[in-house]
């Protein structure tokens, strides 16, 4: 039976993407609700026949009392079928249409409708350009991958569970009082006007509220993040202190936008206990003032006893539920600011895959400043043709990430041109692209995964003995023998940590050096690729770095400039333009800025600083 109910919606189902979600709530919530539909429907039904039932069974009670004023002997003569055919309808009929109304709620809608809204938010996110990653914490981006699913589902949950089977039920109850006598209507029909002016003002206050108190939240989980993203630096700087204050800020902030949110259920609360009392006073009394005077039975006056009793029960869950249901749809509002952002750096309708043939690159007049009116690439243009190894220096600021990060396509660029192959980077698929190239950066942050996933990250169908060789060039396969993480898992099964914390630096740039050797891609990319590295280490890795680029087209960034001196060419960038290129030897006898780096840097190092 579970499995019927849980197979109805396929959470993965595959589904047209969009660039463009829909900005609007209502518009989101639709567009995710697609797949559900059919189900929905039928929950909607179920939650009317439910309510219907649970009505009916006060009004059979009224008539049940009603029986009983007769002649016992004679009631069960005249009536015993009737009662055992309701009884039997209560023990066996309405447990199958409620488990019908539960398992349409609880294991088709549910369970699926919150996957859902969670595996295509994340596939919407992933989606995202790196710039855009780079403008937002990843915390609170996760944070709110991670709360919108459940409070989208708590939404739907509501509409089905508490707000339709309460509008029916409401319903059922004013047909019932109205058969019984009609004058019982007018108690109930006050009650109504004033309960939906309470309803009413409580919803237009909490959905802003729980909205501000959700956006606290994700503040608060952002900042924490941050901190335990960045232990390190926490330690090192002993600034324990300053991030419990950092993060006390958000915290405290959070608390007083739950506290607004909870006055104002307080305030709704004690209302609701008043309206309650009039509802019950107004029907019970009308009722038996109707039976004082010869006009009601004593089974009216005990319906409409039960049928009071039973909506002030209610009525506090219908309000908490309406609530719920706003305060979820201002946890889902929140989500929105970030799942359905556009996705702006996108595949050109009409892009192909890129056909690496040669490998050239050419940049042809290429500005971009991040849309500012300094740094970055101020008017480039450059030709690397096929095998050739060039290698950039410069200043912090100078250009030399930006050229690499546009050649990427992490970003576009603001005008001018890249093309590979004669192909315009923007005119093909970006990860056709990426695909073209490997590269090694500075920060050499691994996944939260086995050590021989992260090197088979580089080519995922490679084998074992094809991730060993790509170690073992990267002079990292005995080492990672010797690994043990807290599990108990060894070597190449050893968990690295997050960001690959559970390695020293040196360590974790050779897992990516194996990574990209087992890519083998045709285009290279190196940032500072043997910074983290030791000397020794460095020396016994140079051979490696060489043997990898032998026949690929490389770009080299570098400090230390001993590490691309035996580049074909050399590129110096100042203030976003290329103002010196040529061999080693060549640009030392220009006695340019080149020349000014080589005599001032110690040890073969250029302190420059973080590039941008």
């Amino acid at each position: 039976m579970f499995r019927f109910f849980e197979r109805l919606v396929d959470p993965y189902a595959s589904y047209t993407e969009t660039d463009h979600p829909p900005q609007k709530l209502w518009p989101f919530l639709w567009e995710y609700s697609q797949p559900f539909k059919r189900v929905f429907f039928w929950a909607a039904v179920m939650s009317i026949i439910v309510a219907a039932i649970e009505v009916g069974l006060i009004f059979y009670m009224g008539r049940v009392v009603d029986l009983l004023e007769g002649d016992p002997s004679l009631v069960w003569e005249t009536y015993g079928t009737e009662l055992i055919l309701v009884a039997l309808g209560i023990i066996f009929i309405r447990p199958v249409l409620q488990l019908l109304d539960i398992g349409l709620l609880n294991n088709a809608i549910l369970p699926n409708f919150g996957t859902l809204i969670r595996w295509r938010a994340h596939r919407q996110v992933l989606r995202q350009s790196v710039g855009w990653f780079e403008n937002d914490f990843a915390g609170r981006i996760a944070n709110r991958i991670m709360q919108t699913p459940p409070a989208a589902g708590e939404v739907v949950f509501q509409v089905f569970d508490a707000i339709s089977f309460s509008l029916a039920y409401l319903l059922g109850a004013a047909i019932l009082l109205s058969t019984s006598d009609p004058r019982l209507l007018l108690p109930l029909l006050i009650w109504f006007a004033l309960y939906g002016w309470l309803v009413h003002w409580t919803v237009k206050r909490v959905g802003p509220a729980s909205q501000e108190a959700s956006n606290a939240r994700s503040e608060v989980t952002g900042r924490v993040v941050d901190a335990y993203t960045n232990i390190h630096s926490v330690k090192m700087f002993a600034h324990h202190e300053q991030e419990l204050e950092y993060a006390r800020d958000a915290i405290e902030y959070s608390r007083e936008t739950f506290q607004k949110e909870m006055r104002i259920f307080t305030i709704m609360d004690g209302t609701l206990v008043m309206l309650n009392g009039l509802l019950i006073v107004g029907v019970v009394g009308w009722a038996i003032a109707l039976w004082v005077a010869g006009e009601a039975t004593v089974g009216v006056v005990a319906a409409a006893t039960a049928l009071t009793l039973r909506l002030n029960a209610m009525t506090g869950w219908i309000m908490w539920a309406l609530t719920t249901f706003f305060r979820q749809l201002g946890v889902v509002a929140e989500g929105m600011e970030t799942i359905a952002q556009p996705v702006t750096l996108v595949d050109d309708r009409n892009a192909k895959p890129l056909q690496l043939t040669q490998g050239e690159i050419v940049l042809d007049d290429v500005r971009h400043h991040y849309g500012r009116d300094s740094g970055g690439l101020d008017g480039i243009s450059l030709t690397i043709r096929r095998g050739e190894k060039v290698g950039l220096v410069g200043r912090s600021g100078a250009g030399k990430s930006t050229l690499v990060k546009l050649l990427l396509r992490f970003y576009d660029a603001e005008s001018g041109t890249i093309t590979v192959d004669g192909q315009d980077i923007t005119q093909v698929t970006q990860d056709s692209l990426r695909l073209a190239v490997g590269m090694v950066q500075q920060d050499s942050s691994l996944l939260h995964r086995s050590v021989r996933d992260n090197i088979r990250y580089g080519r995922p169908d490679a084998t074992d003995d094809e991730i060993f060789a790509a170690a073992r060039q990267a002079q990292a396969h005995d080492f990672i023998l010797d690994l043990q993480d807290p599990e108990g898992r060894g070597g190449y099964d050893a968990q690295v940590g997050e960001r690959g914390v559970k390695l020293s630096g040196g360590q974790r740039q050779r897992v990516t050096l194996a990574r990209v050797i087992l890519k083998n891609a045709p285009i290279l990319l190196l940032d500072e690729a043997t910074s983290a590295l030791d000397s020794e280490v460095e020396a016994a890795i140079q051979d490696t770095l060489y043997g990898m680029m032998e026949g690929k087209t490389v770009i080299a960034i570098a400090h230390r400039l001993s590490t691309i001196a035996e580049m074909d060419r050399i590129l110096v960038l100042d203030q976003g333009r290329i103002v010196e290129d040529g061999p080693h030897d060549a640009l030392l006898a220009q006695g340019g800025l080149y020349a000014e780096f080589w005599a001032r840097q110690s040890g073969g190092f250029l302190s420059t600083g973080d590039d941008a």
